[in-house]
């Protein structure tokens, strides 16, 4: 079983010379990515996640010479490093790699160079956590190498927050080097520099999490919706929630925003995470990606020349070179969700029941570039600590966080969710009507690799029989590409716009139309975001399992609540809400609050739980009891009978 390559060796003691001959190409070669795979490793940008916690996903091409890297580049002797460390050698890389794929290669490949958004504003969320403190300096300096439009705070493209939507405090940095937030300011940095460099007319808004804990990160998702996101992508993930059932349903709520396009990472580990480096790691596919409410996406491995798309297969690094001396470098995350169901338009696709996934979700949606050897070029002046040596400036970076971005971006270009609750569903129909709109990916398998790779190009050394084999997967297309819709990449990858644009339902794109509800996460202002655009006939909900369509719209803290809870130690008796029920039900209503024990965060909920008898339409209560509330975060959930619960967060103090 390959591992990838997390920790490598002191850079500066390879030598300049050997290294000059390998990374130099030849006179007059070709600017085709992929990069030469026998000039690099692969490094994780992010450690291991702790249990409840998620990791991020980029994943960084590392110079085997870096003083061979064409290019100007500084070397400096026993610089400090980060953290108060003592580092033998500082890099610094002042241009991007050659052979690393620039904004307009990559929007090129993908059919959308000189696409702009609709006169509305489209703001995409980055949600990441921890802080990077350089992230709005270094987009800058991003823009100015390859002539982009400026996105800052003075003139409104860029905002910076913090989980509960405030600009201060912001959580700690990885500028000290620091673990465990080591890695997410590239991450940070690869995911603004790719969502702006796709869409350089969409706004940015940078949610950045407290902590990698999915408590943490999933109120950073509910602040990006209260705060107008239009698109939200989302570059890390982690196991999926054990066993079934209530605990996994309520935990997927942060994620159900109708009217908003969320899209997700679907993991660098393969086929149910085979490449995970600890076997109790393996055999599940990745959380959030599984969720019924996002856009699940893939990762490839794009062939591109001048920015005109070539080819492009699974992404899959697996496996030891024939030499021994490079471990595999990741792939495709996928398979089938054990915790969710798949929604109905997934479920339409004509080979569904090859799939392999019966009732299921599937994983993934849609894919794009994702091979670190096809990278795309991303600036981040944060240092990243590699052995003894310090090193910033210019990257190569892959994994499916490069792929989320792309497709949120790409989202943003055609206007949005454009009133579509779930806009999965959209790719899904567009797919069916103008399979054209999509590149169709047909080789390769995200399934376990046992032969060794290329060492020259990087390339998957397994036909797709032997992955199977290796995989147990017996010829089923969850972990084989396959014309048509397949798990490893989904319906396929973006070739303009087309397949993102909602589409008129029943002829006429009018009516029947479900609102959109989001919630806010800070200063206790509890207040709920609607959906934008014009409303189309619902779809099918996309039900975790055994959930079936009974809606709660519009749930907000009352404005008396909000007042109250702006005090300090509020009684529990103040916390009132409002919401909208689509037919009359039983609803029970709990509150949470986040707590922290041994390193790890957990919702614990208060007593005082009710069940309440809620007639259809607009409905107002407050929660019963004399205790007070701490300063703290908390969570309103109204769970009713048969139904998704809905969800809220506020804080005190």
């Amino acid at each position: 079983m390959s591992t990838r390559t997390r920790h490598p060796a002191a850079l500066a003691m390879l030598a300049i010379a050997a290294g000059l001959a390998a990374l130099c190409p030849p006179a007059g070669a070709s600017t085709v990515a992929p990069l030469n795979a026998s000039n690099y490793s692969v490094a994780a940008l992010c450690h291991r996640p702790a249990p409840r916690s998620a990791s991020c996903l980029g994943l960084r091409l590392v110079a085997k010479a870096p003083q061979a890297v064409p290019g100007v580049h500084t070397l400096v002797s026993s610089a400090p490093a980060a953290g108060g460390r003592r580092a033998s050698s500082s890099i610094e890389f002042k241009k991007p790699f050659k052979g690393s794929l620039a904004p307009g290669e990559l929007t090129g490949a993908y059919n959308v160079a000189g696409a702009s958004p609709p006169a509305s504003t489209q703001t995409i969320a980055i949600v990441d956590a921890y802080n990077d403190p350089t992230a709005e300096a270094d987009l800058e300096h991003y823009d100015q190498q390859f002539e982009l439009s400026p996105c800052t705070k003075t003139n409104g493209c860029f905002r910076k927050v913090n989980q509960q939507g405030n600009e201060s405090p912001l959580p700690p940095s990885n500028s000290a080097g620091n673990e465990p937030e080591a890695g997410w300011a590239l991450e940070i940095s690869t995911d603004i520099e790719v969502a702006h460099g796709v869409c350089p007319g969409c706004h940015i808004l940078l949610v950045e999490a407290s902590t990698a804990h999915f408590a943490d990160l999933e109120a950073a998702e509910t602040s990006a919706v209260s705060l107008g996101a239009t698109e939200i992508t989302n570059s890390w993930g982690g196991p999926e929630c054990e066993g079934k059932g209530e605990s996994c349903i309520e935990e997927s709520q942060a994620f159900d925003h109708p009217g908003v396009v969320i899209t997700v990472a679907a993991g660098d580990r393969g086929f149910r995470d085979w490449d995970a480096e600890e076997e109790n790691e393996r055999g599940s596919v990745d959380y959030p990606a599984s969720s019924p409410f996002v856009v699940a996406v893939g990762g490839t491995r794009l062939a591109q020349t001048k920015g005109v798309w070539k080819d492009e297969t699974v992404w899959n690094d697996g496996g030891q070179s024939k030499t021994g001396e490079r471990e595999g470098a990741g792939a495709s995350g996928g398979g089938c969700s054990t915790s969710f169901a798949a929604p109905s338009w997934q479920r339409s696709v004509p080979d569904w029941e090859s799939v392999g996934c019966g009732t299921r979700r599937a994983v993934s949606d849609i894919s794009a570039d994702a091979d670190p050897y096809s990278g795309v070029a991303v600036y981040d002046s944060t240092p990243v600590i590699e052995g003894s040596t310090e090193v910033k400036g210019w990257n190569v970076l892959g994994g499916t966080s490069v792929a989320s971005p792309i497709v949120a971006s790409i989202f943003g270009l055609a206007g949005g969710a454009g009133g579509v609750e779930y806009p999965a569903r959209t790719l899904y129909e567009n797919a069916a009507k103008t399979p054209a709109s999509l590149h169709d990916v047909i080789s390769g398998s995200n399934g376990e690799c046992r032969q060794p790779f290329n060492g020259e190009t990087g390339e998957s050394g397994c036909i797709t029989t032997e992955e199977e084999i290796a995989n147990s997967c017996l010829g089923e297309i969850i972990c084989v590409a396959h014309p048509g819709y397949d798990g490893p990449t989904g319906l396929g990858t973006p070739n303009g716009i087309a397949a993102f644009k909602a589409t008129e339902v029943g002829g006429s794109g009018k009516g029947g139309g479900s609102e959109g509800t989001g919630a806010s996460a800070g200063g206790a202002s509890g207040t709920a975001s609607p959906g934008s655009g014009p409303p189309v006939p619902a779809p099918s909900a996309p039900a975790p399992v055994g959930i079936t369509r009974l809606q709660i719209t519009r749930l907000a803290l009352t404005i008396k609540a909000i007042l109250a809870l702006n005090h300090s130690r509020p009684s529990v008796s103040q916390v009132g809400f409002a919401f909208t029920l689509s037919a009359a039900a039983r609803v029970r209503v709990t509150l949470s609050r986040r707590i922290t024990a041994h390193h790890r965060s957990r919702w614990q909920i208060l007593r005082g739980s009710t069940t309440i008898a809620a007639r259809a339409g607009r409905n107002s209560r407050r929660l019963s009891g004399h205790g007070t509330l701490a300063p703290g975060l908390y969570r309103l959930t109204l769970s009713p009978a048969r139904a998704s619960a809905r969800s809220i967060l506020f804080q005190i103090g």
